[in-house]
């Protein structure tokens, strides 16, 4: 099992959320979270006044899949969620070594 972490641009979250489902993903949790990369925050103007942005708005997605299906859950948010702009986010792929469903106890894969 792999636990895939999108960060992605908030207005692209529905449209990645609904390419997952078609793809037969059963499950996601989703954070609004903050922070920067390389776009190392930007500036605005607000009212004649210009500020520093230090940290930009996200969504974290965080997916739990069969290691199978890692490929084309990447595959998709990736597609989906590309603007072509900076900032349109990362994925990273971490390894779980137990998932446990707590209603009804099962483990591993049959959990997810």
């Amino acid at each position: 099992m792999k636990l895939i972490i999108a960060v992605i641009k908030p207005f692209k979250l529905e449209e990645v959320r609904e390419a997952l489902t078609n793809i037969g993903v059963q499950g996601l949790m989703v954070s609004e979270v903050k922070g920067y990369g390389r776009q190392s925050g930007h500036t605005e103007i607000y009212r004649g006044a210009e500020y520093v942005v230090n940290f930009v708005p996200k969504i974290k997605l965080e997916i739990v899949v069969n290691a199978d299906q890692v490929e084309q859950v990447i595959e998709t948010i990736s597609s989906t969620a590309r603007t072509g702009k900076i900032g349109d986010g990362k994925i990273f792929v971490l390894d779980v070594n137990q998932a446990v469903r707590v209603r009804t106890d099962e483990r591993d894969e049959d959990a997810l």
